[in-house]
């Protein structure tokens, strides 16, 4: 009997997560997304420079601070191999790192491995 219910359990849990994904389609210009902590080391994702050119601009070069900040999608773009990619910039207006007014992601690939997310 608890192997049935624990079964039961599992099986509306997963549905439950499946249905919480967000589709990259209804993300809209002006939608407002949170920066989420990667799952490596580094941003996959999400298009952040490279330390070096944080630096030359006269930034600093630490990807801690941005988690956590809410950002504004400007712009949308879907590439010819099917890839959808935003521009987005934070909705406080200022700068990442000091340095770099708005950067770009991967949608689809940044919302599934959780750098960004959907408020």
């Amino acid at each position: 009997m608890r192997i049935i219910v624990l079964a039961i359990l599992f099986v509306v849990a997963t549905t439950n997560m499946n249905a919480q994904s967000v589709n990259p389609q209804d993300v809209k210009v002006g939608d407002v997304l949170e920066i989420g902590r990667p799952d490596a080391p580094k941003f996959k994702h999400i298009d952040f420079p490279r330390a070096n050119f944080i630096i030359k601009k006269g930034g600093i070069a630490n990807y801690k601070t941005v988690v956590g900040n809410k950002v504004m999608v400007t712009d949308i773009k879907e590439k010819k191999d099917g890839t959808v990619v935003v521009k987005i910039k934070k909705t406080d207006g200022k700068r990442f790192f000091n340095s770099h007014p708005v950067v770009k992601a991967d949608l689809k690939n940044a919302l599934e491995s959780g750098e960004l997310s959907v408020l």
